[in-house]
């Protein structure tokens, strides 16, 4: 996806993005008995993925590109995960993966260092750990599969909002859980952002949804009754703004408030074309877990260690390199509205 014009960036978005049946959220695992691949050998391609929570449909999206990926290569793919999202929920089932001896442990961190301890002990004992969507300190785990980069997603969720309220007014942010990592991270890329490029935009408050719908629902009421006068919201979590989104609907703030942040166009398909909302944000989560899978093979097979200018195969995404610290960029953020939502299914 990189270095494609717009437009071509739209059709190839397009054409990767392929009709997604959701994980069920409370499945322990499936898997596959087709064997390694040729050239893995002996190595162990059971790779198992832990989302900050189970039940959120942004997770059983990247999970289920996970478990696509794994059966192309004949590996055993497994989902565990905690109801909520919690650190504390999370370092359990590392402790279970670790001592089980998985290959590998694709994370989604709800916490940078609350879990570095467990994903210690994990790699001590040979199990690979790679990172995606939310990192733990880089030096806790092998490898990052990061959605875009930090600035980036951060500019596009306040250009949207400042292009929907006539850049000026009130706005506030609703957030996942507070000790999010890569929330917190476009949150305060936000801020500077706003500081420097949009003088007549005041963010007045951040509250956090938990990653909940309910709570989030209940935080955007309370937002709008605390700020009768705010012109509008970014949620950068795809629990948040579904929720922000249907409290909106059938609220008095619908076309008065704007909501933007990151969203799956199957959750945000009605209220795009009902107009609640104009237009969000987001990668594709399918291909995030899908090239986390491939990464967590290339560790297992010792095709790559993590360094910096490591090269690996991702299928049908092509080949991708190792940058910095560990980080490998899955691709830029794209833009859904009523335009194009209907061209994607996921």
């Amino acid at each position: 996806m990189f270095g494609f014009t717009r437009k071509a960036r739209v059709g190839a978005f397009a054409a990767i993005a392929v009709s997604v049946a959701l994980v069920a959220t409370g499945c322990a695992a499936t898997g596959t008995d087709s064997g390694t691949d040729e050239g893995s050998g002996d190595a162990d391609l059971s790779i198992t993925f832990l989302p900050k929570n189970l039940g959120n449909a942004y997770f059983d999206t990247s999970d289920k590109g996970g478990a696509d990926a794994i059966a192309e290569f004949g590996g055993t793919y497994a989902e565990v995960g905690p109801a909520t999202g919690s650190p504390d929920g999370q370092v359990s089932y590392i402790n279970t993966l670790t001592q089980q001896g998985v290959g590998a442990i694709a994370l989604s961190a709800n916490d940078p260092d609350a879990l570095c301890d467990a994903v210690g002990e994990a790699r001590d004992a040979g199990v690979k750990v790679v990172t995606f969507d939310a990192d733990t300190n880089p030096d806790c785990r092998d490898l990052f599969i990061n959605q875009a980069e930090a600035d980036g997603i951060a500019k596009v969720e306040v250009d949207l909002i400042a292009e929907q309220i006539g850049d000026a007014g009130k706005i506030a942010i609703l957030s996942a859980t507070a000790n999010a990592t890569n929330q917190n991270a476009w949150i305060e890329l936000m801020k500077a952002d706003l500081a420097a490029n949009h003088p007549n935009i005041e963010l007045v408050d951040v509250v956090y949804g938990d990653d909940d719908d309910q709570t989030s629902f209940d935080k955007t009421a309370a937002l709008l009754q605390t700020y009768p006068d705010l012109k509008g919201i970014i949620s950068p979590t795809t629990v948040g703004i579904a929720a922000a989104a249907r409290y909106l609907q059938t609220s008095e703030f619908k076309g008065k408030v704007f909501l933007t942040g990151l969203g799956t166009p199957n959750q945000m398909r009605d209220f795009v074309n009902d107009g609640t909302v104009t237009a969000f944000a987001l990668w594709n989560p399918a291909d995030l877990g899908y090239l986390a899978a491939y990464a967590a093979k290339a560790l297992i097979e010792g095709t790559i260690t993590g360094a910096e200018g490591d090269k690996f195969d991702a299928g049908k995404l092509g080949s991708y390199t190792v940058g910095k610290d560990g980080t490998v960029l899955l691709g830029d953020p794209f833009t859904f509205n009523k335009d194009n939502i209907a061209d994607f299914n996921f």
